[in-house]
């Protein structure tokens, strides 16, 4: 098989490369004391979508730093309650999607909760505020300022936020709530969990937000990780301050928050990705330590893997 990084038995034991802060811990018990003292406002906005298995709500709810976050939720208008709930995260720049691709869940009997990350394609707000660089991507927004002001630290939380805002809905158990998405929706799924510790399953599908010092030293600060090249091209031509920047990286590096999962766990990886290396997923995976196993397709890259969803179906199907 071709090998675009690391033979498969070294993935299984690689633990990743860019820096995790000293006061890392400090560091988000600080932001989940911010999160949990927000006050949620949450609005559910009925939408007359036509399905006769699930009753469709615009959400609203107040994320850190006043943002009004949007997701859809869709509810199964016959199924006992409580019933079990699955969370959606999106691709990067992309949003929370159609009405229809959720009902699939939804005829099982599970609400479905999918977020708009904000300021990416969909109706969440972003405040901005921050000083310095938000040219060409999220991943450096806020890079320049303090690092409470990271941006994906923002949406790390939100995505917690959200799992917390479902798990209250009467009609939900809060024990048998999922979550699951692809690319930069597999980061905010690890994410999610890690914050959120009571959700029981998750299936990050190659996961983003991963290992930035591996993605660098690969070479592979193109496509999704490009902003990397462009920070530095632009604020650090000579890379005077490069293990500063990693560094205050690996704060949003969700291979450092994945020892809090407790949440069964199917990542599904493909061996050819050279958009999120098999390397960077692993660096996440490996720090896993709750009952876990890997879908991995040796032919496959960042793309539609067939069967794939039909798996996660199934793994959700005990919920």
């Amino acid at each position: 098989m071709p090998l675009i990084d690391l033979p498969l038995e070294e993935l299984y034991r690689y633990e990743g490369r860019n820096p995790r802060p000293n006061d890392f811990d400090a560091y988000w018990e600080r932001a989940l004391a911010e999160m949990h003292a927000m006050p949620l406002e949450v609005e559910l906005v009925p939408y007359p979508f036509p399905s006769k298995v699930a009753e469709c709500f615009h959400l609203f709810f107040t994320g850190v730093g006043g943002a009004r976050i949007h997701a859809r939720y869709l509810r199964p208008k016959n199924a006992p309650e409580p019933h079990p709930a699955v969370l959606l995260f999106h691709g990067y720049s992309g949003n929370s999607g159609d009405w229809q691709d959720k009902l699939a869940f939804v005829s099982q009997g599970y609400s479905v909760v999918a977020m708009d990350c904000r300021g990416q394609g969909g109706l969440s707000e972003d405040p901005g505020g921050v000083k310095g660089n938000t040219h060409r991507g999220q991943i450096i927004r806020g890079l320049d300022d303090a690092p409470d002001k990271l941006l994906f630290r923002q949406i790390f939380l939100d995505a917690a936020q959200l799992a917390r805002i479902v798990m209250r809905f009467p009609e939900v158990a809060p024990d048998r709530v999922g979550a699951t998405g692809g690319s930069q929706g597999g980061g905010l799924t690890l994410a999610c969990a890690a914050l959120e510790p009571r959700i029981r399953k998750i299936a990050p599908v190659f996961p983003f937000l991963c290992d930035y010092l591996r993605v660098w030293e690969m070479d592979l600060a193109t496509g999704a990780y490009e902003e990397l090249r462009t920070y530095f091209r632009l604020f650090d031509p000579l890379h005077e301050r490069h293990d500063e920047v990693f560094t205050r990286l690996g704060y949003i590096d969700v291979q450092h928050l994945a020892g809090r999962i407790r949440a069964e766990t199917l990542m599904v990886v493909g061996l050819m990705d050279t958009i999120c290396p098999p390397s960077t997923q692993f660096a996440a995976y490996n720090r896993i330590t709750a009952p876990k196993r890997l879908l991995i397709y040796p032919d496959f890259g960042h793309e539609g893997l067939p069967g794939a969803q039909d798996r996660i179906f199934e793994f959700f199907a005990d919920l």
